[in-house]
């Protein structure tokens, strides 16, 4: 009976932390270059149940033995066991800012190519969010006020916004010399780890490799959406609701019958 109790409440938690999960990318939808997480949700271990049962030979001794019975396997409830970012191209969206650039990949659907910059510790983030913009130094900084980096990990200084960026990367200015963006690449981009605020970095916080020409191009005056689908997502929060309200239910059927078995079957009548 408590087993039970386990197992539903298990259900229960796992998909209240799918919501959040769907919550959280509805919230992003128009958080540009969002990438939507997907969860995966696995069964603990299962247990295989057997029923021990004591046998005698009829000898002299009275021998006894066990006899092991198998009756199945039990699973005893679900968790939620990671959330996984879909690296999947997002729709681009014209701005006419020419401090706005979107990576478009040439690898296919996936989202392999990053810009590089720099956190307020110091270490080296990656990102698709090309929603940048001029501090009052003139520096390239990201909308949360991270430094952008070039090519060669140092900090982007133009004299204006009034600068031209092309398809590899190659910013000009008025007042400065040609700079080439610090655009990285990476092989496998759900290896990467998730630290919010569109930010990600590699496994051990290694430096991931610059990406090659044929790899990318850039479009200025143009940010990368969100690739959240909306409908799809707003479908998956209603499956997700009824799965937790099914699973309150069978709470509360186990609740009324350990209500009775205290109350009722477990009175002693004088």
């Amino acid at each position: 009976m408590l087993r039970g109790f386990y197992t539903a409440a298990s259900g229960m938690l796992t998909q209240q932390r799918k919501t959040d999960l769907l919550t959280n990318n509805m919230a992003n939808s128009n958080t540009p270059g969002y990438k939507s997480d997907q969860s995966t949700i696995r069964a603990f271990p299962e247990m295989l149940l057997e029923r021990i049962d004591p046998k005698s030979i009829p000898v002299e001794n009275n021998i006894s033995f066990s006899k092991f019975q198998t009756i199945g396997a039990l699973n005893t409830g679900v968790y939620l066991q990671e959330a996984i970012p879909k690296f999947k191209q997002g729709d681009l969206q014209e701005t006419e800012l020419n401090t706005d650039l979107a990576i478009i990949d040439m690898n296919g659907n996936t989202s392999s190519a990053f810009f590089t910059v720099r956190d307020q510790n110091g270490q080296t983030k990656y990102t698709r969010n090309g929603n940048f913009t001029l501090d009052q130094n003139g520096y390239l900084t990201t909308a949360n006020g991270l430094y952008v980096l070039d090519n060669q990990q140092n900090r982007i200084r133009l004299d204006s916004d009034q600068f031209k960026v092309n398809s590899t990367g190659v910013i000009t200015s008025n007042g400065a010399g040609p700079i080439q963006l610090g655009i990285a690449f990476s092989n496998n981009p759900n290896s990467l780890l998730k630290e919010g605020d569109g930010l990600y970095r590699p496994e051990n916080n290694t430096m991931l490799p610059t990406a090659a020409n044929n790899q990318y191009r850039l479009q200025q005056g143009y940010l990368e959406a969100s690739n959240v689908d909306v409908s799809q997502t707003m479908t998956e929060m209603l499956s997700t609701y009824r799965s937790f309200e099914a699973n309150q239910k069978v709470l509360q059927a186990y609740d009324k019958s350990m209500e009775k078995a205290v109350n009722e079957i477990g009175r002693v009548n004088g």
